[in-house]
């Protein structure tokens, strides 16, 4: 692709395109993220698809994130000894916390949560298969939830269950996730992501496990809970990043409300330096067609427009038909889309929101510069990738490179809005910082990021080397410096 794109691109893999050849055209075509669906899938398989998605980046000479997303606990149906069942309007069901798992009949089937008898109580709404199927608890007899069923339909194994409006009080991270936490930090994924999380407690309790696995990921909370909705702000407050995780949460909080709850994370997150990623069915016709519907390309658009950093296929590209058209459609939206909108952010002068450090400040400086003078790019010497997050916050034409010597950095930017990642050696002394500027224009010339009569912005630390240590800007003309 010769057209740069500032929107990042997440799609998940599985049988559809964890081979190393699509795997390689799916880097060709424009993913920028792959995910790791932790809901499926052994660790050993886990293990060899981050190993063939990084041969397939150093193949193509860019960087490309890994993003592990544990299951959470999903509440299942158990399974049928028919294999699936029809219910409908008005009949009477039982789910029975003590049934067997593999012994659901027409009239009752087991659940995975037992404690569900005890979050619910009559009048509570229940939704099974993503809220295709309906019903309404009548009565509590024992371990047996009885119900009368409102909207019926096909029933099969393992579908989940969620209550309308939430209130559930399953904990965010179950015993397997615990697990896929390690498998996740001894792979060295660059960002986990929590499913389910009530508040920024959980998100808490979550980094702590990362921390004693020995991980750096960046975690990610899900927004799939009434309860998150509810506690936005101490969620972004715990996170690296947030998604809007529309499946889950619009069967809990009704379809109708997802939209604005949208529209409100993505006006929030910047606040608190959170990306921000849009999931779920953003292009789901394209599993099963090679082109997608004008009403999923307004919802990318409409995505891009409000300023969102990534949008995410799931099965789309794990399991869909079409996995690289679907990727390149998005591509082409996203860069229709981002024609429109490339006015600055206001929070860069807004004073409910001052800098809370010197290199956020540093980063605010340069983004009001790339609007002022004619810069063809952002060159940000970073450690941490700290300053290229607080640039990403604001929308700007300008494209942003990390210049980093760590590979986590590197990983962890691949996320933010309008930043690529560029490697460096990073074999310079605190005094270095003449000699980082000209190797660092001299390696954009190569690559043909800039050219001799460009100018740029190039924000760095001196001393050189040290993790938040961005304090200076300055607007360099190209080929002068390298004289």
């Amino acid at each position: 692709m010769t057209e740069f794109r500032r929107t990042k691109i997440v799609a998940t893999l599985g049988p559809a395109s964890e081979s190393p050849e699509m795997l390689d055209r799916l880097v060709a075509a424009g993913v920028n993220v792959v995910r790791l669906n932790f809901s499926h899938g052994t660790s050993d398989e886990h293990r060899t698809r981050a190993e063939n998605v990084r041969a397939a980046a150093r193949r193509h000479g860019i960087c490309v994130g890994i993003l592990a997303d544990m299951q959470g606990p999903k509440i299942r149906c158990g399974k049928f000894k028919s294999g699936k069942i029809t219910l409908v309007s008005g009949q009477h069901f039982i789910i029975d916390a003590a049934l067997g798992l593999d012994d659901g009949n027409d009239e009752r089937v087991g659940i995975t949560y037992k404690e569900l008898v005890s979050d619910v109580e009559p009048g509570a709404h229940l939704l099974l298969n993503d809220g295709l199927i309906a019903m309404d608890v009548d009565e509590i007899k024992g371990q047996e939830i009885h119900c009368t069923v409102v909207i019926g339909g096909e029933l099969s194994n393992n579908k989940g269950i969620n209550r309308a409006g939430g209130g559930l009080s399953a904990a965010a991270l179950t015993d397997k996730d615990k697990e896929d936490i390690k498998t996740a930090c001894d792979i060295g994924v660059d960002y986990i992501a929590i499913s389910f999380p009530r508040d920024g407690e959980d998100m808490k309790y979550a980094r702590k496990l990362v921390h004693e696995a020995g991980g750096h990921a960046g975690l990610i909370a899900k927004v799939e809970r009434a309860e998150a909705v509810d506690n936005l702000d101490s969620i972004l407050e715990e996170s690296d990043a947030v998604m809007v995780a529309r499946g889950d949460l619009g069967v809990e909080i009704g379809d109708a409300a997802v939209p604005p709850v949208q529209k409100r994370i993505l006006r929030k997150a910047p606040h608190y330096n959170c990306p921000v990623i849009v999931a779920t069915q953003m292009m789901e016709s394209m599993i099963n067609s090679p082109i997608p519907t004008r009403a999923e390309v307004n919802d990318v658009a409409n995505a891009v427009l409000d300023g969102t950093d990534a949008i995410m296929l799931s099965g789309e590209t794990a399991a869909g038909k079409y996995p690289i058209e679907t990727v390149e459609a998005m591509h082409r939206t996203c860069i229709e889309t981002e024609k429109q909108r490339v006015m600055p952010s206001s929070t860069t002068r807004d004073p409910r929101y001052p800098p809370r450090s010197v290199d956020e400040c540093i980063a605010r400086q340069a983004m009001e510069a790339s609007h002022a003078m004619p810069v063809k790019a952002i060159a940000a010497f970073t450690q941490s990738g700290n300053t290229v997050l607080y640039m990403s916050r604001h929308l700007s034409k300008v494209p942003i490179y990390a210049l980093t010597p760590i590979g986590e950095t590197a990983g962890r930017v691949t996320l933010f809005r309008n930043v690529i990642p560029k490697p460096i050696s990073g074999n310079y002394g605190e005094t270095d910082a003449p000699k980082a500027t000209r190797e660092a224009l001299s390696v954009m010339l190569h690559d043909k990021l800039v050219m001799h009569d460009d100018l740029i912005i190039m924000t760095l630390g001196t001393p050189m080397g040290h993790a938040g240590g961005t304090n200076a800007m300055k607007i360099i003309h190209v080929g002068n410096s390298l004289q």
